[in-house]
């Protein structure tokens, strides 16, 4: 089996030790991902739109697209922050949503609002 680490440059990649995405037996595997770059969005939908952005590089990157995310999971510190979210996410998976679950703890910078992770199943 061929494994594929995919890396984005995230500052916690080298630090932690740890790559954006790993494509192996199929699926795609893309780590927990926060929002994105030098100017991190204070609202949570801007974080969680920037977060998704990453996630969508990583997986075309890979080869496929939101549509085949098959799980996700959400992490916020917040759970009552999370609802903000959900028109986003329902635009972002459309008519193909995946198993889904949130938890409510700490993230690794108290500036992030949201941290999201998915398996996607590679298409054939």
């Amino acid at each position: 089996m061929t494994i594929r680490r995919i890396a984005s440059g995230g500052i916690y990649e080298k630090k932690i030790g740890y790559c954006r995405a790993v494509v192996a037996g199929g699926f795609v595997h893309v780590a927990g991902t926060t929002a994105q770059g030098e100017d991190i969005p204070e609202d949570i939908v801007g974080q969680c739109r920037s977060a998704l952005a990453a996630i969508g590089s990583a997986l075309c990157e890979a080869g496929c697209g939101f549509e085949d995310v098959v799980r996700v999971t959400y992490y916020l510190p917040d759970a009552a922050d999370f609802s903000a979210c959900w028109p986003l996410l329902a635009e972002t998976f459309g008519d193909n949503p995946p198993a889904a679950t949130m938890l409510e703890c700490g993230l690794i910078e108290p500036k992030y609002r949201i941290e999201i992770e998915v398996i996607a199943l590679l298409p054939r």
